[in-house]
């Protein structure tokens, strides 16, 4: 039984995740902003916390960890979810979405990175997950700062991996491609969310918690990205982003079409 923290709980792959790691037997935190949310979480409260937090507020983070320490001990485990998405072109970012996407999805999680590796580092163990996206890996025409949120969360992950190596403490960053969760829903019917779709089918949330579980909680590798085929199409891109604009056309065009259909039935 390890004690697992998860910001993002109350929807999505945070939720499926606690639900996850909860049938698992560990003791789970669930952490999220939205307290509402929150209450529809149901477990053995000897395994159980919900608890609301605001990833943003570098003071809750501390004293999340001093309750959590006294009462289940130093955690074994966070589980960095957490995020919100403002799609729209580079000329139609606003000041608000601007500090909306970075303080939670990038800001947010490295607070609670530190927190968790200073605490961790001291008793010379624990994992820290951080849920990034392909977005981090390779240019998302039409979510620009979601992209540019995610491409700091991969690069401080891979950055605190390296100066945590060898004091017993991983972090391993996660990369979906999208996920069926209420972040891609809302994507739907914008064509500046075209790309997003341009894969055979969007990834579902089981899929992600078991890269999660399975391979990151238990190899503890230094990046994992879903699925392998557009992971391996993403980091080429990375290595050649001149091609990137070359592909953009086609790739639009197929999300127009997958994206028409998302979410209709006999679709996945």
């Amino acid at each position: 039984m390890q004690h697992i923290m998860v910001t993002g709980a109350a929807s999505g792959i945070g939720r499926e995740l606690v639900s996850r790691l909860l049938a698992d037997g560990h003791r789970v935190q669930a952490l999220d902003v939205n307290d509402v949310a929150l209450q529809g979480l149901t477990g053995d409260p000897e395994r159980l916390e919900c608890r609301v937090l605001d990833v943003r507020d570098g003071q809750a983070w501390e004293q999340l960890f001093d309750e959590a320490s006294a009462r289940w001990g130093c955690p074994d485990v966070l589980i960095n979810v957490a995020g919100v998405l403002r799609h729209g072109y580079c000329w139609e970012v606003t000041a608000e979405d601007l500090d909306l996407t970075l303080d939670i999805n990038t800001k947010g999680l490295i607070l609670g990175t530190a927190v968790a590796a200073r605490r961790m580092r001291e008793r010379g163990a624990g994992q820290i997950i951080n849920v990034a996206s392909l977005a981090g890996v390779t240019p998302a025409p039409g979510l620009p700062v979601y992209c540019a949120s995610k491409f700091a969360v991969r690069g401080f992950s891979l950055a605190a991996a390296t100066e945590l190596h060898g004091s017993g403490v991983a972090v391993t960053v996660v990369c979906p491609d999208a996920v069926q969760t209420p972040m891609l829903d809302q994507q739907r019917g914008h064509e500046q969310t075209a790309v997003t779709f341009s894969g055979n089918r969007p990834l579902t949330v089981q899929e992600v918690c078991d890269a999660i579980v399975d391979q990151a909680m238990v190899h503890r590798p230094l990046e994992i990205l879903l699925p392998r085929s557009r992971g391996v199409i993403a980091k080429l891109a990375s290595l050649m982003p001149g091609l990137v604009p070359r592909v953009y056309r086609f790739m639009r065009e197929r999300g127009l079409k997958q994206q028409a259909t998302y979410g209709t039935p006999g679709q996945d």
